[in-house]
């Protein structure tokens, strides 16, 4: 507890690149996102803290805005947060934006919404600077047919087709408020607002919606695929390092999402 008794909570917007981490969550074997920030902020509030993510994304996943917080009972400014965060975190981790809250908060627990993208190059060659940023579709995509596709997630559906064999979510339902598909380029973007999401979803719905891109699977085969709700007659998982965590909604603040810099 600080000086006046009271103990407050750190909040941190963050942005990484996933391909330095074996994921958000806390290993034993290999780095994560949560054991590099808890080493940073621990030393900058002079006593150990436990950082809780608003998702957990997994390994070589990026964040253009992640949300984190902590409790502490250190008294810091908060550009003592945010710069001091920064300098001890590897140059694939930053501190967008700090702030403080007096009342209790949770990144996780008090999240509304999280704000995904998956990033598909259709270019003719495999992407050479970008490979860790997007991932190749091998083909072109018709980008009228995958948002055709799409329509049928909005909404609250239990998305088993999508859901990876390893989720430990008690449910498989889930609210998708707004999907949609941007090209720009010779990059391709899935774009996924839900109020949660399942382990692997938003990358399996983006191996799905490829096939329907590159003409291996129609509109109608896609959502009877998705109605029919067994995963493993679903096509392969699209590659980690395609996908983005853009934003996280919450009722105390607003912040602005964040697209991938090819878009």
């Amino acid at each position: 507890m600080s000086a006046d008794g009271q103990s407050l909570t750190v909040v941190l917007g963050i942005e990484y690149d996933g391909g330095d981490y074996h994921g958000f969550q806390r290993q034993s074997h290999a780095p994560s996102v949560q054991a590099t920030l808890e080493s940073a902020a621990s030393r900058v509030a002079d006593e150990a803290v436990r950082v809780h993510g608003a998702g957990r994304t997994d390994a070589g996943v990026h964040a253009t805005q992640q949300v984190v917080s902590f409790q502490t009972s250190a008294r810091r400014s908060i550009e003592a947060w945010r710069r001091g965060v920064s300098s001890l975190t590897p140059r694939s981790l930053g501190v967008l934006w700090a702030r403080v809250e007096t009342k209790p908060f949770h990144a996780r627990f008090d999240a509304l919404w999280r704000r995904y993208v998956y990033v598909f190059s259709d270019a003719p060659s495999v992407p050479v600077i970008l490979r860790g940023q997007v991932a190749w579709a091998t083909a072109p995509l018709d980008t009228d047919a995958m948002h055709a596709a799409c329509r049928c997630l909005v909404g609250e559906h239990d998305f088993s087709a999508f859901r990876a064999a390893g989720c430990q979510s008690r449910s498989p339902w889930r609210r998708i408020a707004a999907v949609d598909l941007t090209r720009a380029n010779d990059y391709v973007a899935i774009d996924v607002t839900a109020n949660a999401f399942l382990k692997h979803m938003v990358r399996n719905i983006a191996g799905a919606l490829r096939e329907v891109g590159n003409g291996s699977l129609t509109a109608d085969a896609f959502a009877a695929l998705f109605e029919g709700g067994d995963r493993t007659r679903c096509p392969p998982t699209a590659q980690p390092q395609g996908l983005y965590l853009v934003g996280v909604g919450y009722p105390q603040f607003k912040t602005a999402a964040r697209l991938p810099p090819m878009l």
